[in-house]
C-alpha cells in the first residue's frame, strides 16, 4: 500500500485526477482526460476495481491507485469479501459498503505491514483491575495507564505504547487495543470467537477479510445494532456504533449519502 497517495473522490479536480485518468486509460479502461472526477471517471474506476478484484466503490484510494501502477495489496478487502459479509448479515451489499466507506475509510495495516492499532490507556486500567491487579501500585507512566482517555501518538507509535504496556501485563495490554480496519477492541476476543486478544491480533495479521469477519460477528452479537443495520436506520446504527456524539459528526447523514451513491451507480 502506498501511504502518500491522496484518496480521490467524485467531484475532485486537478492534476492528480488527470494522472488517475491517464493511468486508467493505460490500464485498458479509457476515459477522457478532463481533470475532473466526473461520472465517466467514477464508472471507469469501478470497472477497473471490479476487474482487479478490489472493493468496487468508485473511490480511487491508495490501493486502487497502487493497483493501477501494478502493485496489488493481497491483504486488502475484496468485493467478494464484502458480498459474503453482507450475506451473513442479511443486508444489501450497498448497505455494508456505505458503512465501510464512512466508518472504516482507511486500511487495516500500517505502511510497515503491521495491523493498525490504537492503545487505550483507560481500558488498560480497567483490564488490569479485571485481572486482579492494582494499577495504582504498578508505577506505570500516565501515557499508558490512566483512568482518563488520551495519550495517543497514532500510527506506528501506538506500538511503542503497547510494548510498554505488555511489559507490565501482556494480555490486559492486548485487550486494551483496538485492532484492524474496524478497530475491534481486544477485550471482545472471546465474544467474537477468538481464544484471546493475542489470538485476535494473530488472526488479523492475515488480512482485512478477517477484520471484516470479526466486524460481522461484532454486529451479530448486538441485536439492536444488527437490526438497525439491516433496516438502514442510520441514526440508530450510528448512535450504537459511534456513541451518543454521532450527530456531532453527522455520521447518520454521511451513511445515508454513501448508501444512496452506492445504490444509484451500476458498476
Amino acid at each position: 500500500m502506498t501511504a502518500e497517495l491522496r484518496t480521490l473522490r467524485p467531484g475532485d479536480h486537478g492534476a492528480e485526477v488527470t494522472v488517475l485518468q491517464t493511468r486508467l486509460t493505460g490500464a485498458g479502461v479509457p476515459v477522457t482526460l478532463t481533470g475532473l472526477y466526473d461520472p465517466p471517471t467514477e464508472a471507469a474506476v469501478r470497472r477497473f476495481q471490479r476487474d482487479a478484484g478490489l472493493v468496487v466503490d468508485g473511490i480511487a484510494g491508495p490501493r486502487t491507485q497502487s493497483a493501477l501502477t501494478g502493485r496489488l495489496d493481497h491483504r486488502a478487502l475484496s468485493q467478494q469479501d464484502i458480498a459474503s459479509a453482507a450475506d451473513h448479515l442479511g443486508c444489501e451489499v450497498a448497505t455494508l459498503q456505505a458503512v465501510i466507506e464512512v466508518e472504516s475509510p482507511h486500511g487495516g495495516f500500517l505502511p510497515d505491514g503491521r495491523v493498525v492499532i490504537l492503545f487505550e490507556r483507560h481500558v488498560f486500567w480497567r483490564r488490569l483491575v479485571a485481572a486482579g491487579l492494582d494499577p495504582v501500585t504498578l508505577g506505570a507512566p500516565a501515557s499508558i495507564l490512566s483512568q482518563q482517555r488520551g495519550g495517543y501518538l497514532g500510527g506506528a507509535a501506538e506500538y511503542m505504547r503497547l510494548a510498554q504496556a505488555t511489559a507490565i501485563a501482556h494480555e490486559p495490554a492486548m485487550e486494551a487495543c483496538s485492532w484492524g480496519r474496524f478497530q475491534i477492541m481486544g477485550y471482545h476476543a472471546e465474544t467474537l470467537g477468538y481464544a484471546s486478544a493475542s489470538h485476535t491480533a494473530a488472526a488479523f495479521a492475515t488480512g482485512e477479510a478477517e477484520h471484516l469477519r470479526a466486524f460481522v460477528r461484532f454486529v451479530q452479537a448486538d441485536p439492536e445494532l444488527h437490526k438497525a443495520l439491516r433496516g438502514r436506520k442510520w441514526a440508530a446504527f450510528a448512535k450504537r456504533y459511534n456513541g451518543p456524539a454521532y450527530a456531532d459528526h453527522l455520521y447518520d447523514a454521511k451513511l445515508a449519502r454513501a448508501y444512496a451513491r452506492h445504490t444509484a451507480v451500476t458498476a
